[in-house]
């Protein structure tokens, strides 16, 4: 279900003042704000990019960052939501919107421009507390059915990388979607990112999260490959900066989530 709140305030906490970066050239402008506006995909299914507000607004580190582009840019936000990456992509790669975030991924980047990653999390599994799958590297074994959230980032990175267990995809995407057929079908393991896995597993002492990963996902800011050149370099510039000045990891700090601040790209 599509969802698009035209912002007529950005919250002061999202705002930064931001200096260090040039004004946007008009190449850039015209690469990122087309419809002199900028219009942000957000995705409410990883709740540590993003959580609904009172109201239903996207609020989080991918709200805030968005916001502070927009106020570079000098344009309006509009936020166009949906509940998983893959719904994201398919904007990114339809040239719906301007900008979305989503995890860099290589099937992905035949269509998205990527900027660098601005935060680190990691893609593990769930299983119960007596499977006999005690780490990463025993679930990729003939037999083992392992639940996933359809064209997710960890489904594409595991369809590239299983040799021997197979995919239960969720068609329902989003960062926990792989725990309905595990659970359902009852399969051998859940993939997923580690914050909604581990809060599924506090509230289910029969379930334990794996210590390890299979991957590091790295999220960013992604724009339609086929905008012009000037517009991504303005992002990569623009997440670089926000990392460096703390942007990020404060805005992590407000949403009261947890995730490794990516390193510079330089």
């Amino acid at each position: 279900m599509r969802a698009i709140f035209a912002t007529a305030f950005i919250l002061s906490a999202a705002i930064m003042p931001a200096a260090a970066q040039p004004a946007p050239s008009p190449e850039a402008l015209k690469d990122l704000a087309p419809t002199g506006k900028l219009r942000a995909a957000i995705n409410f299914g990883n709740g540590v990019l993003a959580q609904r507000g009172p109201n239903g607004e996207p609020r989080g580190i991918t709200p805030d960052l968005a916001a502070a582009l927009a106020k570079r840019l000098g344009v309006p936000l509009e936020f166009v939501t949906r509940e998983a990456a893959g719904k994201v992509a398919e904007l990114l790669a339809t040239d719906t919107v301007d900008i979305g975030f989503i995890a860099i991924e290589p099937v992905r980047a035949a269509q998205i421009e990527f900027s660098p990653p601005y935060v680190v999390i990691e893609g593990t599994y769930m299983v119960r507390q007596d499977s006999l799958l005690k780490d990463v590297g025993d679930v990729d074994k003939p037999g083992v059915r392992i639940g996933v959230g359809l064209n997710s980032v960890y489904d594409l990175y595991l369809t590239r990388t299983l040799k021997h267990a197979a995919l239960v995809r969720n068609t329902v995407g989003g960062a926990a979607a792989g725990i309905e057929p595990f659970i359902k079908q009852n399969l051998d393991a859940a993939a997923g990112v580690r914050q909604p896995l581990d809060n599924y597993a506090k509230d289910h002492p029969e379930m334990r999260v794996m210590k390890g990963a299979f991957e590091e996902i790295r999220q960013a800011m992604g724009t339609p490959k086929i905008r012009g050149g000037a517009g991504a370099a303005y992002l990569k510039a623009f997440i670089e900066e926000m990392k460096a000045s703390g942007f990020v990891a404060d805005a992590l700090k407000r949403s009261n989530q947890v995730a490794v601040v990516a390193p510079s790209a330089k």
